[in-house]
């Protein structure tokens, strides 16, 4: 099997220009944080920690800027997975300390804990929660969201979401997480792509039951104003997180975050993260796209850093994947059968933490055909889709 894929570059709104179909502009929707009038007598006279990280801004502004000229005591800020101010690389673990631009204090949750202590809540009345998500079940931010309702819940702290749109919340796909491999990447039984807003997951979470001993947060949602969840949202004003730069990134990243579980690198290192994949071991003749990872700000030490690697250039496939509203496994499949003397390293055991289960590994290494796998996917999605009926804010694709 060939593969012919030419190097073409792409500009953050290409898109456009092949189709508009299911796409919605990221401008015509009204973010919880941009809905001051609303939350702000909230805030009036209490102490308020946030929780965000570059993404979390109105307009030009910086979220904990904008309060601050309103004149909100902030008197901590807790920084995700790539730091509060968005910078780190992917797994880095990231420090605390005080903010350069305003001296608040900032404590990591992506460093020595996850969750917010009850010394880190001290002194606090009121949590905000403000992240741009992409959708995806392995995104970290999520898993941060609901250790910080349940450290809420247990030191009686409301928790505030400002809701932001999903730009893959247009389907629902993958394999529901099992109870083996929940971690970090995956804490809940809900598929890889979801179709739910932060503020619709953590109603979810709540009703569900899914804190620790069952303990329920006191959460209100800033919800969102003319978000449409059937189209997928273009044009996120800041990287959500460093390597997913553009909206090729987002839209593919629901199937090649699978990748991080094999030997394949995901173009980290290049101008093009999460849109080119290739390896060392891929035969030269069969994928005839290369490029070589170097470092770079964000990636200090890529994945076959200085090494040429065989793959593919996805870059040119943002409107196919569009249409196809599900999550793209084919790719994964071609890479293992065009590695043949690799096929025994080319999982390792963070594939079946992202996937959620083993049965997908198993399934391609065995050559199951992709409409079988996705057929065993489906009793477990049906259950979640009751589940998670009732707790949508927006009216449902």
């Amino acid at each position: 099997m060939r593969f012919f894929f030419s190097l073409v570059i792409l500009s953050f709104n290409m898109p456009f220009l092949v189709s508009q179909v299911g796409i919605q502009s990221y401008t015509s929707i009204t973010t919880g944080a941009q809905q001051i009038d609303v939350y702000l007598p909230k805030l009036k006279n209490k102490k308020v920690a946030i929780v965000t990280n570059a993404s979390g801004i109105i307009g030009n502004k910086h979220l904990v800027d904008t309060l601050l000229k309103h004149k909100v005591k902030i008197v901590k800020i807790f920084g995700p997975e790539h730091g509060f101010r968005g910078t780190a690389d992917a797994g880095e673990k990231v420090k605390g300390g005080k903010d350069a631009l305003t001296n608040i204090t900032v404590i990591s949750l992506y460093g020595s804990h996850k969750k917010p202590t009850k010394e880190d809540l001290k002194g606090v009345d009121i949590v905000i929660y403000d992240i741009q998500d992409v959708g995806v079940r392995f995104y970290t931010y999520i898993s941060t969201m609901t250790y910080v309702m349940e450290a809420c819940a247990e030191n009686n702290k409301e928790l505030l979401v400002f809701d932001r749109p999903n730009p893959n919340g247009f389907y629902i796909d993958g394999p529901v997480m099992t109870d083996k491999y929940t971690s970090f990447l995956g804490m809940h039984h809900i598929p890889i792509v979801y179709a739910m807003t932060c503020g619709e997951y953590a109603q979810m979470v709540n009703g569900e039951g899914w804190l620790k001993n069952k303990l329920k947060c006191n959460l209100s949602v800033i919800p969102l104003k003319n978000y449409d969840r059937s189209k997928f949202v273009s044009g996120l004003p800041v990287k959500p997180s460093p390597n997913l730069p553009n909206d090729t990134a987002v839209l593919l990243y629901p199937g090649l975050g699978l990748f991080e579980g094999t030997i394949v690198s995901l173009g980290r290192g290049t101008p093009s993260p999460f849109q080119l994949i290739g390896s060392p071991y891929s035969d030269k003749h069969t994928f005839q796209f290369s490029f070589t990872p170097k470092p770079t700000a964000i990636t200090k030490k890529p994945k076959y850093q200085d090494t040429v690697c065989y793959g593919m250039d996805l870059r040119p496939l943002f409107n196919d994947q569009l249409q196809k509203k599900s999550l793209n496994v084919s790719w994964v499949s071609q890479f293992y059968k065009e590695t043949p003397e690799k096929q025994s390293v080319f999982f390792d055991k963070n594939f079946n933490y992202h996937a959620g289960n083993e049965e997908l590994q198993e399934q391609l290494i065995g050559k199951v055909p992709e409409k079988d796998i996705r057929a065993s996917w489906q009793p477990a999605i049906e259950v979640f889709k009751q589940i998670r009926q009732k707790y949508l804010i927006y009216k449902d694709f």
